[in-house]
């Protein structure tokens, strides 16, 4: 009696949290800039969805990737915007599923992350930064970050066999835009950001980007996903999905209004995707770890070449799912 009690309870439970979650969703927005500006950018959009979706949605904010990361592991995000090493995460660790691409509004299928310094800086190349490092005080991007940390942790540090923690005199980790005040401020020496933060930056704050000096562009990088919680409601995930894919898209007064709203973001319309995005996002990764255990000349030969052989087993493995889904 006891048992069957319980079972009616938790299917009363289920029924009702999934009817909560029909009515509201909790929108997460990584933090790429402060708050404020995002919430300007994204408000628009958000207020778009809550009209054609019937849901009430709210944007959630946190002061880091991993805040939003951890807010879609307990429930408290039912979807977000994400960058794609964050999506990895997000889809490991926090039953997350890709289900939508972002475009930009330039019409390019990605963005890069840049190195920049101060246009007095005393650090004039790439080699000076590479060769200089204990003169240096860096700003980081987030752990979680693709353009902040994944990309440059491979093409600018793992190939030159660098290990940014111990590299420069002194690591503060920032956000794109707070990286690109703090070297215009000279606050650190070079600092991460990327093209689409810094294609703002240049319209918002026109005096301090003058001071900024490029360094380096890392190669393309595929634009951002969004991503949902697996478990949610077949006829919600219907529902968001038409809104994205829809949206901006036509000739209309109505489109041309979203899309405006959307390229203010830099970004464009959306395009269907799935968790197949993060295939070479996840080759980066083994590809970086690869290069830091090639470069150990402390590490035990034989527990090396073991860690390799395994390595190089999940880049074929990947390898052959990438070329399955083109």
């Amino acid at each position: 009696m006891l048992r069957k009690l319980f079972t009616t309870a938790m299917l009363a439970a289920s029924f009702f949290g999934q009817t909560a979650l029909a009515q509201e969703i909790n929108f997460g927005v990584i933090s790429t800039e402060s708050a404020a500006n995002l919430k300007a950018g994204w408000q628009p959009v958000l207020e778009d969805m809550e009209k054609k979706t019937g849901y009430k949605v709210k944007a959630f904010f946190a002061n880091d990737y991993a805040g939003i990361i951890e807010a879609m592991r307990f429930g408290k995000v039912q979807m977000a915007w994400m960058g794609n090493k964050s999506a990895m995460e997000a889809v490991d660790r926090a039953n997350g599923e890709i289900f939508a691409q972002m475009t930009y509004a330039d019409g390019s299928p990605g963005y890069s992350s840049l190195l920049i310094t101060h246009k007095d800086s005393a650090f004039k190349t790439l080699d000076d930064v590479l060769k200089r490092g204990k003169e240096i005080n860096y700003g980081a991007g987030d752990p979680n970050s693709t353009s902040g940390t994944l990309v440059p942790g491979y093409y600018l540090y793992a190939l030159n066999g660098i290990d940014p923690k111990t590299h420069y005199k002194a690591l503060r980790v920032g956000s794109h835009e707070s990286n690109l005040m703090a070297t215009a401020a000279k606050q650190v020496d070079v600092a991460i950001t990327n093209t689409e933060v810094w294609e703002k930056f240049q319209k918002r704050e026109a005096d301090k980007a003058k001071d900024i000096r490029i360094l380096w562009k890392s190669p393309l990088i595929a634009a951002d996903p969004l991503v949902w919680r697996n478990d949610l409601p077949a006829d919600v995930k219907a529902k968001v999905k038409g809104f994205f894919l829809n949206y901006g898209r036509g000739d209309s007064a109505e489109a041309k209004r979203e899309l405006d709203n959307m390229n203010k973001l830099t970004f464009g319309t959306f395009n269907e995707s799935s968790n197949k995005q993060l295939l070479p996002f996840r080759q980066l990764e083994l590809f970086k770890e690869k290069a830091k255990l090639e470069n150990d000349e402390k590490m035990d030969a034989a527990a090396k070449q073991a860690k390799l052989a395994e390595i190089n087993k999940k880049l074929a493995e990947l390898n052959t799912l990438l070329v399955s889904a083109k």
